[in-house]
């Protein structure tokens, strides 16, 4: 900030309410113009200098100036919103991701309206209609095997259908369970059990077929009696615990559980302390996603770390590169997972 605004500013600091481009451009002494489309990141902005640049961003904080949304829409016909819709709010997986969409959102002056379809048809596409009406520009859709009819621009969080105009963002599954594998069978395991996601979760049908051509690969046995789905819906541990005890109470004896999810891998170890079992003494248990809770569980929970906040803010890129029309996008990006190693694995005994 120059000598001259700091000086201003011990003299006089204006209020941001009732502030105007005008104001902020006298203040400066340049054109109105020219300030817009600094602030707004216009193409004919490169080429003002950045000395006059960093001029008009420091008289912004010493004005307190507040540009005006509604002029900003008006001027641009534009709303500068999009519509995220999410299997639940506030659920530990959709959190992170729509944590990531706001992180990108924000920073780029955009607005989001968020909705939960929790995997029912009907209501998703009604939400897709209201949130139209309300003047979206673009759809980011998180963790859905449907897909809403929209001639708008979607991109879709772990969705795995090929449909022309939408975008997937996705985590390589393959790589995802070469990791998992690798890892368990390294440690001495060769009966292992499964638990699938339950048939609604976008992930789960992509990611049990690629633990399916691991498995071959290695040469590992994916036994039906050692296999289980989950069936029960919700983002707590009650699936994966009451997934668990079914298993149990197969008498199917197995030394590693690769569960679907991290919510689901807590619930089954769970269930496995009531059946008189040790994580990891008599069981390594493996989870999917590194939520928050999977470092923080007794004991911390071995997982596949999927970047969740980063696939949320690149979906988000990606939503606003289309609706400004600077880029063509790829039908589906993969993004890669990493293997995070904790307490809940060992060697076999």
């Amino acid at each position: 900030m120059s000598v001259e605004m700091k000086r201003a500013g011990r003299r006089k600091r204006v209020p941001g309410h009732g502030v105007t481009l005008q104001q902020v451009a006298d203040y400066v002494k340049l054109t109105k113009g020219t300030v817009s489309n600094i602030l707004n990141g216009s193409p004919s902005a490169q080429t003002i200098p950045e000395k006059t640049k960093q001029r008009v961003y420091d008289a912004v904080r010493l004005l307190n100036y507040q540009p005006n949304f509604f002029a900003r829409t008006l001027a641009k016909k534009r709303t500068f919103t999009v519509g995220v819709i999410t299997e639940g709010i506030g659920d530990a997986y959709g959190g992170i991701v729509v944590s990531g969409i706001e992180s990108f959102l924000s920073a780029h002056k955009y607005f989001f309206m968020a909705v939960a379809h929790r995997h029912n048809a009907e209501l998703l596409e009604q939400y897709s209609e209201l949130l139209r009406a309300r003047g979206i520009e673009g759809l980011l859709i998180v963790d859905s095997v449907i897909m809403p009819r929209s001639p708008l621009p979607m991109v879709a969080v772990a969705g795995h259908q090929h449909i022309a105009g939408v975008t997937n963002v996705i985590l390589d599954h393959d790589l995802a369970a070469s990791l998992v594998l690798r890892h368990v069978v390294e440690l001495g395991h060769r009966r292992i059990a499964f638990m699938r996601g339950q048939p609604f979760s976008a992930d789960s049908s992509e990611r049990w077929l690629a633990l399916c051509r691991a498995a071959q690969t290695m040469g590992v046995e994916v036994c039906e009696d050692r296999t289980i789905q989950i069936q029960e819906g919700g983002p707590t541990p009650d699936p994966g615990f009451h997934t668990t005890k079914r298993l149990l109470a197969r008498r199917k004896k197995f030394s590693a559980l690769v569960s679907y999810n991290d919510i689901s891998a807590i619930g089954a170890m769970r269930a496995l302390r009531e059946h008189g079992l040790s994580v990891p003494d008599d069981v390594s248990v493996v989870g999917f996603d590194d939520i928050r809770e999977a470092a923080y569980c007794t004991p911390s929970l071995t997982t596949v770390r999927q970047p969740l906040f980063r696939m949320g803010a690149l979906a988000a890129e990606i939503l606003v590169e289309r609706i400004e029309k600077r880029s063509k996008s790829a039908d589906q990006v993969a993004v890669a997972p990493e293997l995070v190693v904790r307490e809940s694995t060992a060697p076999l005994r």
